[in-house]
C-alpha cells in the first residue's frame, strides 16, 4: 500500500513537468537562420552603441573634471573624438550591412 502511495504522488508530481514541457515557446522569435542573423547582429549594434555612450559619459566626466589640468582635458577630448569615431564606424557597418542583406536576401 504504501508503495502505491508513492507512485502515486512521484505520479502526481513529474506529470505536470512533463506537460508543462510540451508548450515551451520560443523565446528568440528567429523563424529562419536569416532572421537569427539578423537578430545577432541588433544585437552586436547595441552593445556597440552602449559603448560609445558610456565612452562619451567617460571622456565628458574627465574633461568636466580636468580642473585645468592639461593632460586630463587632452584625455576626456581624444575620448569623446574616438567615440565620435566609433559610432561613425558603427553607422556606417549598420548601412553597409543594411545595404548588402537587402540586395543578397532581398530582406532587411
Amino acid at each position: 500500500m504504501l508503495r502505491l502511495i508513492i507512485a502515486l504522488v512521484v505520479y502526481w508530481i513529474v506529470t505536470p513537468l512533463q506537460v508543462s514541457a510540451a508548450n515551451l515557446s520560443n523565446p528568440i522569435n528567429a523563424e529562419t537562420w536569416q532572421s537569427l542573423i539578423g537578430l545577432i547582429i541588433q544585437a552586436i549594434f547595441g552593445i556597440t552603441g552602449s559603448a560609445a555612450l558610456l565612452m562619451f559619459v567617460w571622456g565628458g566626466f574627465l574633461w568636466l573634471t580636468a580642473a585645468g589640468e592639461e593632460k586630463r582635458i587632452k584625455a576626456g577630448t581624444a575620448t569623446m573624438t574616438w567615440a565620435v569615431i566609433g559610432l561613425a564606424v558603427i553607422f556606417g557597418a549598420y548601412a553597409f550591412l543594411n545595404t548588402f542583406i537587402g540586395s543578397v536576401f532581398g530582406g532587411t
